[in-house]
């Protein structure tokens, strides 16, 4: 019987066991007849008159410095969709964290917005595959995270007051999943500035069989002219000094070329299933003194597999005089998606919310 699992069209017709879930402020365990109960909310004032049923929990406060779940799962199945939606002020003030199967450390750890491709927290939206951003600042994500027995979701707030409301959906499916379904993974990493002619490293220390599905970029200027020349390298299993994949450039590894221009002196902003620069902040002459850009490249139809370790950087590279590359010290934080069979490697510390906020 099929599990309901790897969806396509291709698999929309077939009956399944599986047994759909969701879980929201209306139904916080997703236990079957239990949605729309709520007697106290943050909706309780608007459906005073009208009572029980009536929209009385949308969504949640998270407390000042605290981490809250928003999910916990018992069984095997996947996460098929996440649904969200916060105030901007918050993507870089919440931390987003996923753990599989009773694992001690989390397999997803990043800032809200960027795990969503809106790192710079200025609504930006996006129409791909993996992860849609709809106005306004709708987050969605449908990468496929299967579990084999247990699976929990939590944010933290960084701030010492309680946050803005915060509404979401997890949408899953109980089922039998195999046994090489490998678990999904996501982690974020910033170089703020970038040392002079280093490259920033995306992802460094992975160890175990997995794949690499996709990269998101928050990519801030401090140079004029531009600024993507760089190689992105990817160094599989006994990689040392150079890698087994590198790249031409930034917008080529994105799958644009000649600088993103287009027309003449513009840059081309698009949004497309795997690939995108999906937005482009402009100085305004006051305030914002700074280019920055928004970039994300999925490998969903060619997933970069490694057998037992994973390393990935990419460089920084303008154009100074005489036709020569200016290595560039940028602001870079990357958020790396991946899968791979469990445990995986601790990751390295988060910074505390003076590093990860837009400054």
């Amino acid at each position: 019987m099929f599990n309901g699992l790897n969806l396509s069209l291709g698999t929309l017709s077939r009956l399944s066991n599986a047994e759909t879930r969701s879980i929201s402020p209306e139904n916080f365990t997703g236990e079957p007849g239990k949605g729309g109960m709520a007697t106290t909310g943050t909706g309780a004032h608007p459906a005073r008159e009208l009572g029980q049923g009536w929209k009385l929990s949308p969504s949640i406060h998270i407390p000042a410095n605290r981490e809250h779940t928003l999910a916990d799962i018992q069984g095997s199945g996947a996460i098929q969709h996440i649904w969200l939606t916060i105030h901007p002020d918050w993507w870089r003030r919440i931390v987003l964290r996923m753990y599989w199967d009773g694992e001690a450390t989390p397999s997803v750890e990043v800032p809200l917005g960027d795990f969503f491709c809106n790192g710079w927290c200025v609504r930006s939206n996006v129409s791909s595959l993996a992860v849609a951003v709809n106005p306004a600042g709708g987050f969605n994500c449908y990468w496929e995270m299967p579990f084999h027995s247990r699976a929990r979701i939590t944010v933290e707030n960084l701030m010492d007051r309680e946050s803005d409301p915060l509404y979401y959906q997890i949408t899953y499916t109980l089922t039998d999943v195999p046994e090489d379904a490998a678990c999904f993974h996501a982690q974020w990493r910033r170089s703020n500035p970038l040392p002079y002619a280093q490259p920033h490293t995306l992802l460094d220390g992975v160890r175990g069989q997995g794949h690499f599905v996709g990269t998101y970029l928050a990519w801030g200027v401090n140079n004029n002219r531009w600024w993507g020349e760089g190689e992105i390298k990817f160094y599989f299993n006994d990689d040392a000094d150079f890698p087994t994949i590198c790249g031409t450039g930034t917008e080529d590894y994105i799958g644009g070329a000649w600088n993103f221009e287009h027309p003449p002196g513009q840059y081309g902003v698009f949004s497309s299933p795997y690939s995108g620069l999906s937005q482009v902040i402009k100085p305004d002459g006051l305030y914002q003194t700074q280019q920055r850009f928004g970039l994300y490249r999925w490998h969903i139809m060619d997933p970069i597999r490694f057998r037992t370790a994973l390393r990935v950087t990419i460089q920084a590279l303008g154009w100074r005089s005489e036709g020569r590359y200016l290595p560039l010290q940028d602001d870079i934080a990357s958020t790396s998606f991946w899968y791979q069979r469990e445990p995986h490697a601790p990751y390295p510390a988060l910074p505390d919310r003076n590093g990860l906020e837009v400054n």
